[in-house]
């Protein structure tokens, strides 16, 4: 699997948003709630697309049944589709691919579960072999949501110590009343502070190559005046 900009379109960054299910909803069925998950997953990746950020997004099955993916922004990817692309040695990994198009992964919402997963280890769907198989040189952001309680549960701060210590870039939760009803901390951030967040470390990793593209043509530049001396020291 390649890609290019021609087939993106003009971007300034590429990035995975990956959309585990988010734990509290099952909790509460109430159509309202689940309407406002979904429209929050949408206006997500609608915001970075606006922002000229190429977006490819994998869901999970849970995550699936609260998605319409026939009006979603970007094509889903699914677990499904792993093995589509892979019968034989040598024949594409999705996940694999997956990580070397992007400039950085979003996962959002993270909840308890799937957290616990990434830090053990566990690769059981297409989201979690993404996250054991990324690039640690490139940005991973992760939002937490989950049931205030689960948030206050002490292996919850192990957990997100442990993914801050591997470099991952926590957007801080916020305090309101979540889907199952209760009030406190565990909410994920809000749209408009994710999409910053990832704007921020595109604009950094833009920095960080223009920086070396500066470094290399200095170096260049100094390589051919060095010569041009040298050139006319032997005329």
């Amino acid at each position: 699997m390649t890609h290019s900009k021609e087939e993106d379109g003009e971007d300034d960054g590429r990035a995975i948003v990956m959309l585990p299910k988010y734990e509290c909803v099952f909790l509460n069925r109430r159509r309202r709630n689940v309407f406002e998950l979904v429209y929050t997953k949408k206006e997500l990746v609608s915001k970075l697309l606006t922002n000229k950020i190429s977006v490819k997004t994998i869901a999970t099955e849970h995550a699936k049944h609260f998605l319409d993916l026939t009006t979603f922004p970007v094509p889903v990817i699914e677990d499904a589709d792993e093995w589509k692309s892979w019968s034989k040695r040598g024949d594409p990994v999705l996940h694999i691919d997956l990580r070397r198009w992007a400039d950085l992964l979003l996962i959002a919402p993270l909840g308890a579960n799937t957290m616990a997963k990434i830090c053990t280890g566990i690769c059981d769907n297409l989201v979690t072999c993404v996250a054991r198989a990324w690039d640690l040189s490139k940005p991973l952001l992760f939002a937490p949501a989950m049931n205030t309680h689960m948030w206050d549960h002490p292996i919850t701060r192990e957990q997100v110590g442990r993914l801050t210590g591997w470099g991952y870039i926590y957007i801080p939760v916020v305090e309101k009343t979540l889907m199952c009803g209760d009030k406190g901390s565990g909410a994920m951030a809000e749209v408009d502070d994710i999409v910053q967040a990832v704007i921020d470390q595109r604009d950094s990793l833009e920095h960080s190559r223009q920086a070396v593209i500066d470094q290399r043509d200095s170096l260049g530049q100094s390589f051919q005046e060095k010569k041009r001396k040298l050139d006319n020291e032997e005329c």
